[in-house]
């Protein structure tokens, strides 16, 4: 039982830092709490959240493995429709339009359970998991095993952990603060752009090796 390569290793722990720190609503959330409570709030916030982390990676994980059991194809066809779905997301980022910096920002009460609600339901988080995934792990997919699993998924956590560390402390600064409420729409841009990076290569991916096998 061989376990993953370091390249495979490496791949999932930045797969999850990317997955954690981009911005996204997860990372817009977090820094309205912090700039309204503080970092305690903030940590409590990111902890619930790490639950649906763990979810999301775990399934997104298991669906490349799984892929490469039963069929390179399957793989393939997934990351067309995650790479596209990731590139779409990426593409309304890039085009969101500037809102009030008036609006006011709710107390959360239960920051805890707000960031496990958050990070279990959020709709976004299996498919933007898979496409960051499959784009950071697609060169070596063909090793990969179920017992591969453990492995990557500690890596991944490794990598959350060390994104959320830093939204934390980036949370609760004031000149953070102000940065983002003066640049909000170019830093949601900037996701954007990434997102739609993502998207591409695993596109280019899933059509290069579709192609091969044809």
């Amino acid at each position: 039982m061989n376990l993953p390569s370091q390249a495979a290793l490496i791949g999932s722990s930045i797969a999850g830092f990317t997955y954690s720190i981009t911005p996204g609503p997860g990372f817009l959330a977090l820094l309205g709490i912090g700039a309204a409570q503080g970092r305690k709030a903030g940590t409590f916030f990111v902890a619930g959240m790490f639950a649906g982390d763990l979810v999301w990676s775990s399934l997104a994980l298991s669906a490349i493995i799984g892929a490469q059991q039963i069929g390179a194809w399957v793989f393939d066809l997934l990351g067309l429709v995650c790479g596209a779905y990731i590139g779409w997301l990426g593409i309304r980022a890039l085009l969101v339009k500037r809102r009030s910096v008036d609006e006011p920002m709710l107390i959360v009460r239960r920051p805890l359970l707000r960031g496990i609600a958050f990070g279990l339901t959020n709709p976004k988080g299996y498919p933007v998991a898979i496409a960051t995934f499959t784009a950071l792990l697609a060169g070596e997919a063909n090793t990969l095993g179920w017992h591969s699993l453990p492995p990557l998924l500690a890596a991944a956590v490794l990598g959350f952990f060390t994104a959320d560390v830093i939204m934390v402390a980036l949370a609760g600064a004031s000149a953070v603060r102000s940065f983002y409420r003066r640049y909000e729409i170019w830093i949601v841009r900037l996701s954007g752009a990434m997102f739609v990076g993502f998207g591409v290569a695993t596109l280019h991916g899933a059509i290069s090796d579709l192609t091969r096998s044809k």
